[in-house]
């Protein structure tokens, strides 16, 4: 028999243990049992699966509120808001309430979500490029906190909304600072050339600014930026905060009027492989507080109300994907043989390594291993090439059919962004706890389908 070549795995991965639980991937706390086993808040995977079949998404919920409160002690005295983009649910939402955090949506329907769920309407702010006048009506009409406006034609139609409503409505200008962020380019949100808010060099955030203070409907409260996500350098933040005051000063100068809130955005990474060092939350805090300070000394401002998002550094590293291994194949490359690894999942349930080209990591999940490991594809069962999961990936050589693979960081963009597509099911989300699983989000059903069918 020819021996199996393997082609060269990027720079970052090494083979190492393919039993290892690489630390900062996981939600606090998961181990291997004596079995080798995966257990997620204190249950064990086989469990988990059996109860609430596979493909399945597990949130560790103890984990998701931990992390929410250290963004919320490491920011004391500024406003944080979840970026419910990232995961939302009803109990997502209150999780978010009760830690104390703010909630941003960015739809319609993600504000009925989280007002269904109890959340305070005052608490909301309400994102998008495109809000619809409904839209507008309806989050205007519940008291939403706030709502950062976009375009020169949503300011018309805020102020149109708040006239007939006998409101005033409380907003922020989103102004696009022109930084470069370092991360994907279908995930960069302040360059010129794109969809949202108002840049900064060509006039248009200060044309913006001078709009909403001219309605008499609507209350200016400040700026917000957003530069991305996945973002692991917080340099691109600094610079954006720079400009962004420069743009208040501005401000300032033309209407002798000080704007009293600065909005960061979100976008802050985690860590999907061994090879990402995201900064924690307090880390996040030091480096952006000293240019805040320095910055608003620079142009002669008083302290503003500051806010932050955070999002996927809440859910991300929270939530665990897990699959079953359907097939396994090698296949013949100029350089050797690559082993792809079939799940009962896809992109339909994780679109991001096909839509952003982001890295993941596996792990056997229903056993430990002896064997060494084999450089590895983990792809889904969709009807495309470029159906992927995780693109690199050391699994051990005695991978069989049947096993349970887990893919940790899954907590974000990942439920939220999945699909029909080849009219899968969406799987459940179950929210585990010491004691109690229990699902948040319900596994869909072929009826399910069928029901918007009208045939």
């Amino acid at each position: 028999m020819d021996e199996i070549r393997q082609p060269p795995a990027p720079d970052w991965l090494t083979p190492g243990d393919v039993n290892s639980l690489v630390s900062g991937l996981w939600p606090l706390g998961t181990r291997r049992d004596e079995q080798g086993q995966l257990v997620v808040a204190g249950h064990r995977i086989e469990d988990l699966l059996g109860e609430f079949g596979s493909p399945l998404y597990v949130m560790d919920e103890l984990d998701f509120r931990r992390r929410a409160r250290e963004f919320a002690q490491a920011f004391t005295g500024w406003e944080v808001f979840y970026a419910g983009k990232s995961f939302l649910c009803r109990a997502v939402a209150r999780w978010v309430a009760e830690e104390g955090l703010n909630l941003d949506v960015c739809s319609g329907n993600e504000l009925a979500v989280a007002l269904s769920a109890g959340f305070p309407a005052e608490r909301i702010g309400l994102h998008g490029n495109n809000k619809s006048v409904d839209e507008l009506s309806y989050a205007i009409g519940c008291g939403v906190g706030r709502i950062i406006v976009d375009s020169l034609a949503e300011i018309d139609r805020i102020e149109q909304i708040g006239s007939e409503q006998g409101s005033t409505v409380n907003v922020l200008v989103r102004a696009t600072t022109g930084v470069t962020a370092h991360t994907h380019d279908n995930i960069i949100t302040s360059h010129e050339d794109q969809k949202f808010g108002f840049s900064i060099a060509s006039g248009q955030a200060l044309e913006a600014l001078l709009a909403c203070q001219q309605r008499p409907h609507i209350h200016l409260a400040g700026v917000h930026f957003h530069i991305g996500s996945q973002i692991l350098d917080l340099e691109p933040y600094a610079e954006a905060i720079r400009r962004a005051i420069g743009l208040i000063s501005q401000f300032r100068t033309i209407t002798a009027t000080e704007l009293t809130d600065l909005d960061v955005g979100g976008g802050y990474g985690i860590a999907y492989t061994a090879a990402d060092l995201p900064p924690d939350p307090e880390m996040i805090h030091r480096e952006l507080t000293t240019v805040i300070d320095q910055a608003c000394a620079e142009y002669g401002l008083g302290e503003l109300r500051l806010s932050i998002e955070p999002g996927r550094a809440i859910c991300g590293p929270a939530g665990v994907a897990l699959y079953t291994v359907g097939t396994i194949k090698s296949v013949e490359m100029g350089q050797g043989q690559r082993l792809y690894v079939a799940v009962d999942g896809g992109m339909s349930d994780n679109v991001r390594t096909a839509m952003y080209q982001a890295d993941y990591s596996a792990v056997l999940a229903n056993r430990s291993s002896s064997s060494s490991p084999r450089l590895a594809r983990v792809v889904g069962k969709h009807c495309e090439s470029g159906d992927i999961l995780v693109r690199d990936v050391y699994l051990p050589d005695d991978l069989a059919i049947g096993d349970v693979l887990a893919v940790p960081g899954a907590g974000a963009y990942a439920r939220s962004l999945a699909s029909n597509y080849n009219h899968a099911l969406r799987p459940a989300v179950v929210a585990a706890s010491p004691g109690q699983a229990r699902p948040i989000l319900r596994r869909e059903t072929l009826d399910d389908l069928l029901a918007l069918d009208l045939g």
